[in-house]
């Protein structure tokens, strides 16, 4: 499903892609000062009555150092699968939304369980639901770009159809809930290039993949999530759940008996790198 997206957006797009082939200039340059004193749209001053009174001189000023430009922040433009910390860290991502039906349930599982989880979100989600967005904001999770609209085959796809996809998603995002940063980008289905991976990290968003798929997508059932999920976890782990896209009441379930036995297994739960390989 496509979107219309503005003019600035669409050049915001293009600047980033720039960006990423090397042909745009080297960011930071100093601003120039606007010329002119006067209002636009008055009268200048009136003449002052009576001879004006000289001025004492004024000692010259001292000469300025030049600032040095600000570079934006920049993320790595590898794909973090690793959970911030050490071993027995863990960070739980949920994909897809947000869902009016499945997040707000996602979200008080986690509330109970004193979890803070990573929400990758798919655009048109975000802009269909803004009090969601904020919602899970308020509650100290973390955002996650998830594209505009969940195309699986974007890897197929141009460079240029890559950045609207990536941009116009975190500037929905962005616009549902403003002032909250979106810390990641995970494209649908793993489907990255080198390019999009590029364009995430110079918009200051880590790429995200992850290490432990339950496939709770698919609705397998209960048993053989939480057989996936609780055996063989590697070190410091990103674990995919999936809180739109269909019925997601086997991932609810799911997660209400997965986190406490985490939990009692000894881990801790935190977010996916942004730093580090």
């Amino acid at each position: 499903m496509g979107i219309t997206t503005s003019g600035s957006r669409r050049r915001a797009g293009l600047t980033v892609t720039a960006a990423v082939l090397g042909l745009l200039a080297a960011a930071g340059a100093p601003a120039l000062a606007a010329a002119g004193s006067g209002t636009p749209g008055q009268a200048p001053d009136a003449p002052r009555s009576g001879p004006v009174q000289p001025q004492a001189p004024q000692a010259p000023q001292a000469p300025q150092a030049p600032q040095a430009p600000q570079a934006a922040p920049q993320v790595p433009a590898g794909i973090s699968r690793l959970a911030e910390g050490a071993g027995r860290d863990i960070a739980i991502t949920i994909d897809d939304g947000p869902d009016p039906r499945w997040t707000p349930q996602v979200l008080e599982v986690l509330r109970k369980n004193d979890v803070k989880a990573t929400f990758c979100m798919i655009g048109t989600q975000a802009q269909a639901h803004p009090e969601l967005v904020r919602q899970v904001a308020a509650a100290g999770h973390r955002l996650c770009d998830h594209s505009v609209d969940h195309d699986v085959t974007m890897d197929h796809k141009p460079v240029a159809y890559q950045s609207r996809q990536i941009l116009d998603a975190k500037a929905m995002i962005e616009k549902a809930a403003p002032g909250v940063p979106v810390d990641y980008y995970r494209a649908p289905g793993g489907a990255f290039t080198p390019e999009s991976r590029a364009i995430a990290a110079a918009s200051g968003m880590r790429p995200l993949g992850w290490s432990v798929d339950p496939k709770d997508w698919s609705r397998p059932g209960l048993p053989a999530i939480l057989s996936t999920v609780e055996n063989g976890l590697p070190a410091q782990p990103t674990v995919l759940f999936h809180d739109g896209g269909g019925d997601r009441a086997e991932t609810v379930a799911a997660l209400s008996q997965y986190l406490p036995w985490l939990a009692a297994q000894g881990y801790s739960f935190t977010f996916p790198a942004r730093t580090g390989p």
